[in-house]
């Protein structure tokens, strides 16, 4: 039987309905959660990561917006997926790529993986690079109806920068 892993990117309330929400994240969240609920193998999580001094760090200084600091409300996985993000790995990272992430994706080795959630253009497209460092002959793919950008203009490109760098769109 194959194994092939979900990675649920970022989906927070912050970048969802709160500081940095979109109207595109609010768009896919029916369809990460179906597929997040209905995918035949492990799943696993990020959470974008910040401490209360967020704003005096490189990311604070180039997106002076406070956003999913450790504990708050806006930190919080979706409740449309919480449920599920209990019961599976949820990897913390402090900026766009979680090396935790990739280091676990290099011990798994499931047969493929499939990215979703957001930012496409941000944390997406860092994730979906590192787990094709990592695992340079594991498909990697990205559930492009599931994932959203600041706009769909970025979300495109993003989608199309991935494409060269051999990551299916599914």
């Amino acid at each position: 039987m194959s194994k092939d892993l979900l990675v649920v990117v970022d989906m927070q309330k912050d970048f969802v309905t709160g500081a940095l929400g979109t109207a595109e994240a609010q768009a896919i969240l029916p369809e990460v959660s179906a597929l997040a609920y209905g995918w035949q193998g492990p799943v696993v999580f990020t959470r974008d990561t910040h401490g209360p001094d967020y704003m005096n760090t490189q990311e604070g200084r180039n997106l002076p917006v406070p956003h999913c600091i450790k504990g708050s409300e806006g930190w919080q996985i979706v409740e449309e997926l919480q449920d599920l993000a209990a019961e599976a790995p949820v990897f913390d990272k402090p900026t766009f790529g979680s090396t935790a992430l990739a280091h676990y994706l290099a011990a798994e080795k499931p047969d493929s993986i499939t990215f979703c959630g957001v930012c496409t253009g941000i944390c997406v497209i860092s994730n979906a690079l590192l787990a094709k460092a990592v695992l340079p002959e594991t498909p990697v793919r990205v559930a492009a109806s599931c994932c959203a950008c600041v706009t769909p203009e970025s979300h495109r490109t993003a989608l199309d920068a991935m494409k060269l760098c051999q990551i299916e769109m599914v």
